[in-house]
């Protein structure tokens, strides 16, 4: 979206439904794996939590970029302040909206909140050190869209493997499932 529309007005919904789309798919595919250890986990319920706590979790990102006009002028301590609050809601908006599904079947489901941060911490880390150096103003569109699906690809690689082994120690450290 960003390579395609950037300077559009139509960007920022735009994106909010690429948020919402990729939430959804996101939601889907642990649905999937979820409901082989969590016999009742309502699927749609989780599908539509993880696309709803992806939007919240875009529109944060946005946040910095769409508001630069104004933030730039604040103290270098309400720049820290705006940008911890926007780290908090964008890292632990997916992992809060899916807990509300989780905690009817893992004990100290909680725990999936930080857990889901840290991934997607790690996760988007992982995404910005391979997209960063390989994106450059003037560059050919099929090679930005290239390189943002293969950082987009090693990201959720990533995030799915720890949050994968979050979810095992979840499951290990719950007494209804001893």
């Amino acid at each position: 979206m960003g390579v395609l529309f950037s300077q559009s007005a139509v960007f920022v919904p735009l994106l909010l439904i690429a948020g919402a789309i990729e939430g959804a798919m996101l939601g889907w595919s642990q649905a999937i794996v979820l409901r082989q250890r969590l016999h009742g986990l309502r699927r749609a319920a989780w599908v539509a939590l993880t696309a709803a706590g992806a939007v919240v979790a875009y529109f944060a990102g946005m946040i910095p970029s769409s508001t630069a006009d104004i933030w730039t002028s604040w103290t270098w301590s309400a720049q820290a302040a705006l940008f911890a609050g926007v780290g908090v809601v964008l890292l632990l908006s997916i992992g809060t909206a899916q807990w509300w599904e989780l905690r009817r079947y893992v004990h100290r489901a909680a725990w999936w909140i930080p857990g889901t941060g840290v991934s997607w911490l790690v996760a988007l880390a992982l995404f910005f050190a391979i997209a960063t150096p390989l994106w450059h103003d003037g560059q050919a569109v099929a090679w930005a869209v290239l390189v943002g699906v293969a950082a987009g690809v090693a990201m959720a690689a990533m995030m799915a493997t720890i949050t994968g082994l979050i979810f095992l120690v979840l499951l290990r450290a719950d007494p209804r499932r001893s």
